[in-house]
């Protein structure tokens, strides 16, 4: 046997790696246009040759925005509200604060959506008050539900949820349920299988096998809506799962905030589903029967801003700087993953060089720990400028909302993490009402005190290798 013969399998191997170094740089120097993340990725192709270039194959290469560019496509054009004929929502002297009138302006111009008058929001703490107010608007159905959810349990307040769902398709009630192809493998048995055996329709979204499980991973449709009759809609970050429910003491009890809604802006959020229906089924879904006429039921002003790797790249990030920028008195944030990119970085620091209050609370202990260990390498950067950072004592608490200066806020399904923030398929509502913004500011301020405060000293004093293991996750937040 010849060298070469006996060394072919290292040739190809070798030759692979260095076609595939050359071209993952190449592509990295043309299209990637976040120098943080770059950096990151070429020190990886260049110093793990073979495993570094499959990496960027799955997680650095911008697959999600092309696979996402098709998620519009044809018919399924996105939806944009006419250009309003009145003014903005608060345009006269019902807004006092100039700030509030350019923020409302600037949201205008970034979601696809109007402003809506007239709505009314009611909040709703863990599973125990979400899932029953939900699986009762469920039971009273007349004409249609729409569902999605990022995760949707069969076992447990899920197997109560596909009863109810199977009873309302044999009483005449058209439903339709979605649920995200890489939630479905959060539990088994699927929910997808469950619920078409009880004569549900029900879809998948963006289903995929074997290796294009690691393509398209980050193409996660991470919405929470459930609408009934197009009139009741339910939206926020609460997925549907036994750990919810707080009262039957769970084995992974998961604290959360989810959100009634009633108003013109219930539109909007069917509008979001019926969207990401006609993408996974080609169905189309308008007309009184999913889309009638609205009447006003409370004094909250709501837009919704919808964000994903399609033509709405983006949009949320840009969302909340603007809010960021608009703050003349205090900011809230309240997330269960805390990777804020550079530019809401710099914004959450400009807040407290201007004086503006800001206040940040996440888990003390995160159910990925890698992701808190990460976050804990950004604190010092904002407590150096006045911020303060608290952390929640378990059990974990996937709560997520955003106040500016008590009037606006921001509730759905956004982390503040690259992969809400970019890679996933995302709903929130702006809303301005001062009431609204002090039942949620009470709500925090009741979590807070039951949290710790870390201060740079608290930093300074952890153990080195806690420290080192901070810092080596800290290199991976461009993937996390």
């Amino acid at each position: 046997m010849t060298w070469f013969e006996q060394n072919f399998w290292a040739l190809v191997l070798a030759l692979a790696s260095v076609v595939g170094s050359v071209v993952a740089l190449v592509h990295l120097l043309l299209k990637h246009h976040d120098y943080r993340s770059a950096a990151f990725w070429t020190a990886l192709i260049v110093f793990t040759p073979l495993i570094g270039p499959l990496l960027y194959l799955f997680f650095g290469i911008n697959i999600l925005q092309r696979s996402g560019r098709r998620y519009r496509s044809g018919r399924h054009e996105p939806w944009h509200d006419p250009v309003p004929e009145k003014p903005l929502p608060f345009e006269s002297n019902s807004c006092a604060a100039q700030e509030h009138q350019q923020l409302a302006r600037t949201l205008d111009r970034i979601s696809r959506f109007s402003f809506t008058n007239g709505n009314h929001l009611e909040l709703l703490r863990n599973g125990d008050e979400a899932m029953p107010r939900m699986l009762e608007q469920i039971r009273g159905a007349q004409h249609s539900i729409t569902l999605a959810s990022y995760i949707f349990e069969a076992t447990g307040i899920g197997e109560d949820f596909v009863t109810e769902l199977s009873l309302a398709v044999k009483r005449g009630v058209q439903v339709r349920v979605m649920v995200d192809d890489a939630g479905t493998r959060y539990s088994w048995p699927p929910v997808v299988e469950a619920l078409e055996k009880a004569g549900v329709p029900a879809r998948r979204f963006m289903p995929s096998r074997i290796i294009l499980r690691l393509i398209t991973m980050n193409l996660r449709n991470h919405r929470k809506i459930l609408v009934v009759d197009g009139k009741t809609a339910f939206t926020g970050g609460m997925n549907i799962r036994e750990g919810n429910m707080i009262s039957r003491a769970p084995d992974h009890p998961v604290h959360d905030l989810h959100f009634e809604v009633t108003g013109p802006c219930v539109g909007q959020i069917q509008r979001v589903f019926a969207e990401d229906w006609a993408f996974c089924t080609g169905e189309t879904l308008e007309g009184p029967l999913w889309f009638p006429e609205l009447s006003s039921s409370g004094e909250t002003s709501a837009i919704g801003i919808v964000d994903g790797p399609d033509e709405d790249l983006e949009i949320m990030p840009a969302a909340f700087f603007a809010a960021l920028n608009a703050a003349r008195a205090e900011v809230k944030v309240i997330t269960p993953y805390f990777l804020p990119n550079l530019v809401l970085m710099g914004a959450l620091r400009l807040c407290a060089i201007r004086g503006v209050k800001v206040t940040i609370l996440t888990p003390s202990k995160n159910n990925i720990p890698f992701v808190g260990w990460a976050a804990q390498t950004l604190y010092p950067d904002l407590l150096a400028v006045g911020c303060r950072i608290f952390e929640s004592a378990p059990p974990f608490d996937h709560s997520k909302f955003f106040l500016v200066d008590g009037v606006w806020s921001f509730l759905g399904s956004t982390n503040w993490d690259p992969r809400s923030l970019r890679l996933n398929f995302e709903f929130n509502l702006a809303c301005h009402d001062a009431e609204l913004g002090q039942r949620l500011s009470a709500e925090m301020d009741a979590k807070l005190a039951h949290s710790r405060e870390i201060t740079l000293e608290t930093m300074e004093a952890a153990p080195m290798l806690q420290r080192l293991r901070n810092g080596f996750a800290r290199l991976f937040i461009p993937a996390l």
